[in-house]
């Protein structure tokens, strides 16, 4: 409790009177010189008050604002004891001290103690001009004057936190709130009584008692505050004494440098604002800083990164890593690409069977073709060209085959599937004339990190995405991407995919959180996406060159999945992380059959073909897509008439007489059949046609046959010759395009009986396979020699 001299109240009256007069004659000859804040420095925090990032004022100094409420009242007891005990009672200057201090001055011929008051050095602090006149009396004098001029127009309150912002302590740091973070690693509302006694005295002498430089000077500096402090019997002995064990250790001094792009990107949005606020989890954000910098060092050089890791409940931002070194200046560190435009390769694909599950197109297991096709002018292929054949609508996504997407997206509608993803919050960019396309469900289009992580973590938001909030104040946008049925399929489609390398992975994974990952690749290999959702967090991870350039092999699985397992690993764990939710009440599991897609029938077992286990969204189970531009047949339950005594067909006109008897088989797509088995293409023929009977035009059938090579043939390369073993085939029977497949992937086209040279250099057993656009296909197995 600080004790009022009576001495001071008489002083106070008669003074009073001549400070209005005197600080009116001052602010017409010197106007007070307060703090601007334009240009002044600013602080980013981290959710719990940790600096991430400081920037200097337009003088380089470095100062964390503070208000009187966010510093230890250790501090204030410490600073105002010692400098200044009498503060809240003067105006200003005090006589009496000044008057102690000269008469010490004359006795001994330099100065033992100073007379100044907290008001007169935050006079001193402010009047920059007058430090160029040293310790003149012309200085003290203007000081004197600064001094009412402040008690007149501040209260005491506003000029203690001018003095706790702008006090000097070493280097280019000011204030207590900077000194502590950077001498001592932690806020100012958290000092020890060491602690405080040490950064009472720093400005006395910044450079003389840097704790960072002279610790032991600022030992002894710091505990003849402390004896003070026991003497006039603010702390007690024993908390003196157990101040005066603890060592000073003081960090160098570096300016705080975590999220570094966030935090610019925060200040660029507030720019006069001195404490910015953000959502960032401090620990976790240094911690997948060194791990990010210590998985890059091994990658091609320019290579960059960003990451981001978002809280699903409320959509805030917990880890944000613009680039991997904020200060690499070959990896272009400078650029943010959690903001930045880039093509998303495969990344929308899980949205864009949400959707159709949504439609009513598909259910989970929905018989897809994975088979060369051409959309128009458009023929995509998969990514390492193979083909897979007839697939569900699950394990397409899984695999991210490319084929069916634009299949998908084709019957959905791309401008309404862009429409859609844009109410969501997931903005897309065109080029300059260009308009929602196939191309755009396999990266033919622009796409922000930030966008795809509120994205995904609708996966585990029942179907509702949302805007990535970064302050704890920032508005929460939220929209409705799929349903919570269609959401939970997909995030169950996904969360099936296996970890990586987790066929050999002994570890037991039963406690791990489950994730529901994808991944993407751009075309020319430059963005490698990996992006995941648990129960509580989405994570996003972009890899590639910010200026564009391809980063060959490096692709979403090889690149950037690893590193979004190794964040995922790193979040905080919870029970039931790793548990597997129920589905919705309208989700049912269900029989369906292959090849209509539809619930097997007991009157026509003969028409399932392939049972499966599939998720169904609204009882809605829609039958196999129709083919488009087949011209032998469709996928499909086909009726036809046969003789209940041959089995043969017949037609509506034959001669003989006939038990007839209606009959159906189920069709698999004709694109598919080059991947079904002889027992399934012989099961899905139409029985022969009676002899009797006139054509009904079911046979009407394209035969193709591939010329220059004969089934079973053995090849190899002419002796002493080291030309390239070249074949010219051909395929007859059809006018349509043809597609050759080598080994299930594709090596070219041709026009319909039109030549086709390829290479068979590769030792070993292959199959080719010639198929048309019609569905019409022929297929040759050979051998070549080494």
């Amino acid at each position: 409790m600080v004790r009022m001299d009576p001495h001071f109240g008489l002083q106070a009256l008669l003074v009073a009177l001549l400070l209005v007069i005197v600080a009116m004659l001052l602010d017409l000859a010197f106007p007070l010189p307060l703090p601007n804040e334009r240009g002044a420095g600013a602080v980013v925090l981290a959710r719990d008050g940790t600096p991430l990032r400081a920037f200097a004022d337009r003088g380089g100094i470095w100062r964390y604002p503070a208000t009187l409420e966010q510093v230890s009242p250790l501090y204030q007891q410490a600073l105002l004891n010692y400098e200044d005990r009498w503060f809240w009672q003067h105006g200003g200057v005090n006589p009496l001290s000044l008057l102690r201090a000269g008469g010490q001055w004359v006795r001994n011929g330099r100065v033992v103690s100073g007379g100044s008051t907290l008001t007169m050095q935050v006079a001193r602090i402010l009047d920059k001009p007058a430090r160029r006149h040293g310790r003149s009396p012309w200085r003290k004098l203007r000081q004197l004057a600064r001094a009412i001029q402040l008690e007149v127009h501040l209260s005491k309150r506003e000029i203690l936190t001018i003095y706790l912002n702008h006090a000097p302590f070493g280097g280019t740091v000011e204030g207590v709130e900077a000194a502590s973070w950077a001498y001592l690693g932690k806020p100012a509302a958290r000092l020890s009584h060491a602690e405080a006694a040490l950064l009472t005295v720093l400005p006395q002498s910044p450079s003389r008692l840097r704790p960072d430089r002279e610790p032991e000077r600022a030992r002894v500096a710091r505990d003849k505050v402390l004896a003070r402090m026991a003497k006039q019997g603010v702390w007690t002995v024993h908390e003196v004494r157990d101040a005066r064990m603890e060592p000073v250790v003081a960090r160098s001094l570096q300016p705080p440098q975590h999220a570094s792009l966030l935090a610019q990107r925060l200040r660029s949005a507030e720019p006069g604002a001195p404490r910015i606020e953000s959502t960032i989890d401090i620990d976790l954000q240094r911690t997948l800083e060194d791990r990010v910098s210590a998985y890059f060092s091994n990658l091609p050089e320019r290579t960059s990164a960003a990451l981001l890791v978002v809280d699903n409940t409320t959509l805030e931002t917990r880890a944000y890593v613009g680039s991997v070194e904020f200060a690499d200046k070959a990896r272009l560190g400078h650029v943010d690409m959690v903001k930045a435009w880039r093509s998303p390769g495969s990344t929308l694909k899980p949205f864009l069977y949400g959707l159709a599950l949504d439609d009513g197109l598909i259910h989970s297991e929905s018989l897809l073709v994975d088979a060369p096709q051409a959309f128009g002018d458009y023929r995509p292929g998969n990514f390492d060209m193979a083909f897979n054949g007839p697939v569900g609508a699950a394990e397409a996504l899984r695999l991210s085959l490319n084929i069916p997407a634009v299949d998908l997206l084709d019957r959905v509608g791309p401008s309404r599937f862009a429409a859609r993803l844009a109410n969501a919050g997931i903005d897309l960019k065109w080029p300059n004339g260009a308009k929602p396309n196939l191309a755009m469900i396999l990266g033919g289009t622009g796409a922000r990190l930030e966008d795809l992580v509120g994205a995904y973590a609708a996966l585990n938001r029942e179907g509702v995405a949302g805007r990535v909030r970064y302050q704890p104040d920032a508005p929460r946008v939220e929209r409705r991407l799929l349903s919570p049925g269609a959401a939970w399929i997909i995030r169950d489609t996904l969360e099936a995919n296996p970890r990586p390398g987790s066929i050999t992975d002994t570890f037991d994974q039963r406690g791990r959180a489950r994730v529901a990952w994808k991944t993407g690749t751009s075309y020319g290999f430059r963005d490698a996406w990996a992006l995941g959702s648990t129960r509580r967090y989405t994570v996003g991870v972009w890899v590639g060159r910010p200026d564009g350039t391809p980063l060959p092999g490096q692709y979403g699985v090889v690149t950037a999945l690893p590193l979004l397992f190794e964040v995922i690993d790193s979040l905080p764990a919870q029970r039931g992380d790793g548990a597997v939710r129920p589905p919705p009440p309208n989700v049912e599991q269900i029989d369906v059959c292959w090849p209509l897609g539809l619930p097997p029938d007991p009157a026509a077992p003969q028409l399932c073909r392939r049972k499966l286990k599939a998720w169904s969204l609204d009882g809605v189970v829609p039958p196999t897509f129709a083919e488009r531009d087949a011209r032998l047949w469709s996928a499909g339950r086909e009726r036809f008439d046969t003789d209940a005594r041959t089995g043969m067909r017949l037609s509506a006109d034959c001669a003989g007489p006939h038990e007839r008897r209606t009959s159906e088989l189920a069709r698999w797509p004709a694109l598919a059949s080059p991947w079904l088995s002889v027992e399934a293409r012989i099961a899905a023929r139409l029985p022969a046609l009676s002899p009797d009977c006139a054509p009904d035009g079911r046979d009407a059938t394209e035969e193709l046959r591939i010329e220059g090579i004969s089934d079973n043939a053995t090849l190899a390369r002419a002796s002493n010759s080291t030309a390239p073993l070249r074949l010219s085939l051909r395929a007859i029977g059809s006018e349509a395009r043809i597609r050759w497949l080598l080994d299930g992937r594709f090596i070219g086209e041709s026009q319909g009986a039109g030549s086709f040279l390829h290479d068979f250099g590769v030792p070993g057993s292959h199959t080719l396979t010639a198929l048309a656009d019609s569905g019409a296909w022929s297929r040759v197995q050979f051998r070549v020699l080494r």
